[in-house]
């Protein structure tokens, strides 16, 4: 197997030749990632030379909308749909209230949707909402001890009046991969429509959602080295049979229904860059001719197979501390490299403590206050959360555990 050229990945993000990072290791990525260079040169030359009015007919207006469009497109390809399936918001939290107000018109009293206590609050809070306008809001629960979405769970929920299931892909605590594909097809066996939140997976390689079959699929750039925009597909049926939540007349563009507010346009021509980088890991790491959803397939997987060799001897430390309790799985294989340990005291003051030992991670309920208060943990106490993606070094992980045995 390929292995991941650790050193040509670092060389991308200016972030590690940046003076006043060095001697620190990120670990707080979860919460938003390092930008790489190719989103920076994009959103620099869109400042500098297209920023007017995009889509009129001079030159750098032309050039605006088209950059625009590429972004759009690109992403489309690389995750196997459509490009006018493809929109862009503010955020990831904004385009779920929109999309939870689009599904509030649609549906009727005593239909019934499920949503799962594992959630980041940006998806549960605004379904279960729904519950008062007569929707029925089934909880999917996870174990209290483990933090597993038990799908003989899921399945106990279900019943012709379901009409849509939310879940994450894998939770901003819990850090299990959940089976996608698996749900999905369970929601649609019953006639649901299925919403996955992908904001905590997709840094760690853009899925094809082409194959895992998701309705509405929701992830955040600026956790996948992009600008702070929101990327939402919606799929061309759902998007259609969904009221218009846009201008009147933009109701027949499938990208503008779901956008009530106009684009950050510079953002969005910037999100092009994320495809350009991962074009430029395949081309370095791969010699092969292939179409871009199957070049996106191949760095999605070059990349988890990066972090998960990475995180095993993480989980492996901290599996083994008596005074900590890990959160999710111990195996590397079925979770994301976001790492959530409940502390006997304060995880924020535990997270202070390692910012002088180089380390920079996070300590809080990181808005899954939920998932914490049903796995037993106080919110007001928190977590400790070290999150790493594929730029990631071995290196680094060695000075992460070195820095948590001081501290623990």
């Amino acid at each position: 197997m390929t292995h991941l050229d650790i050193d040509f990945v670092r060389r991308q993000f200016p972030a590690f030749q940046e003076q006043s990072l060095q001697n620190q290791v990120f670990f707080e990525n979860a919460g938003g990632s390092y930008t790489c260079q190719q989103v920076i040169d994009r959103l620099f030359r869109y400042y500098h030379q297209r920023k007017v009015q995009p889509y009129a007919p001079y030159d750098a207006s032309r050039l605006a909308g088209e950059e625009m469009d590429e972004a759009r497109s690109r992403l489309a390809q690389m995750m196997g749909v459509e490009t006018d399936e493809v929109s862009f918001g503010p955020s990831t939290t904004q385009n779920t209230y929109v999309l939870a107000q689009a599904f509030r018109k649609m549906l009727h009293p005593g239909d019934a949707i499920i949503v799962t206590n594992q959630d980041h609050e940006a998806n549960t809070g605004v379904w279960r909402r729904l519950s008062d306008h007569g929707i029925d809001v089934r909880e999917w629960q996870i174990d209290p001890e483990t933090g597993h979405l038990s799908l003989d769970a899921l399945a106990a929920l279900l019943d012709g009046k379901v009409k849509l299931i939310c879940f994450p892909h894998c939770s901003n605590v819990v850090g299990e991969i959940n089976d996608v594909k698996r749900i999905v097809q369970m929601g649609h066996d019953v006639g649901a429509y299925v919403c996955v939140d992908g904001v905590s997976y997709a840094p760690h390689g853009i899925p094809n959602v082409q194959d895992l079959g998701a309705d509405v699929y929701l992830f955040s750039a600026y956790k996948t080295y992009g600008p702070h925009q929101g990327i939402m597909v919606i799929r061309k049926g759902l998007g259609f049979e969904l009221p218009n939540q846009a201008h009147y007349f933009n109701a027949d563009v499938l990208y503008k229904r779901f956008t009530p507010a106009g684009p950050d346009h510079a953002q969005v021509a910037a999100c092009a860059g994320m495809a350009d980088y991962a074009d430029a890991v395949y081309a370095h790491h791969f010699s092969a001719e292939a179409g871009v959803t199957k070049r996106a397939e191949a760095v999605h997987d070059l990349m988890r197979a990066h972090e998960v060799e990475l995180l095993q001897p993480l989980l492996d430390y901290l599996s083994q501390k008596n005074s900590v309790r890990l959160l999710g799985p111990i195996e590397a294989d079925n979770r994301a490299p976001t790492v959530a340990v409940e502390l006997n005291g304060s995880a924020f003051e535990a997270a202070q403590s390692l910012a002088p030992l180089g380390v920079m991670a996070g300590g809080g309920d990181f808005y899954a206050v939920r998932a914490l208060q049903a796995m037993g943990v106080d919110p007001q106490k928190g977590v400790l959360r070290l999150s790493f993606v594929h730029y990631t070094s071995t290196e680094e992980i060695n000075t992460a555990i070195r820095a948590l045995d001081q501290v623990l």
